[in-house]
């Protein structure tokens, strides 16, 4: 399984930036995605994720109502809708999948098994 995230940028505090993630390889869509972000010299930490059907969602406090995760009717491109930037959201952005058979919203790193290669959100005060 592979992913690939896009849509990283520069953007201006209040501004929106909206990220995808194309997953492919896999031989059925029945995965779970999360986003992570890693910020310079921080831990990764979860940031949103959404079950394989598309109907369940979970997110980190932080980004609750500015941020909106959604996945397409193919269920293999996942977008994140990033509203109301602030600079603490400047991070590099990561999408993970989990095997097939773990379909929950889960918000620990440990769940995923299959990781893209991240995207770079720079967010200027």
């Amino acid at each position: 399984v592979q992913l690939q995230a896009s849509g990283g940028g520069l953007v201006q505090a209040g501004g929106s930036l909206r990220l995808s993630c194309v997953v492919s390889g896999g031989t059925n869509s029945d995965y779970s995605v999360a986003w992570f972000r890693q910020a310079p010299g921080k831990e990764r930490e979860f940031v949103a994720a959404i079950s394989w059907s598309g109907g369940g969602t979970n997110y980190a406090d932080s980004v609750k109502g500015r941020f909106a995760i959604t996945r397409d009717n193919t269920k293999d491109t996942i977008k994140l809708q990033m509203n109301n930037l602030t600079p603490e959201d400047t991070a590099v952005y990561y999408c993970a999948a989990t095997r097939p058979e773990y379909g929950g919203t889960y918000a620990y790193a440990a769940a995923y098994d299959y990781w893209g290669q991240g995207t770079l959100v720079t967010v200027s005060s």
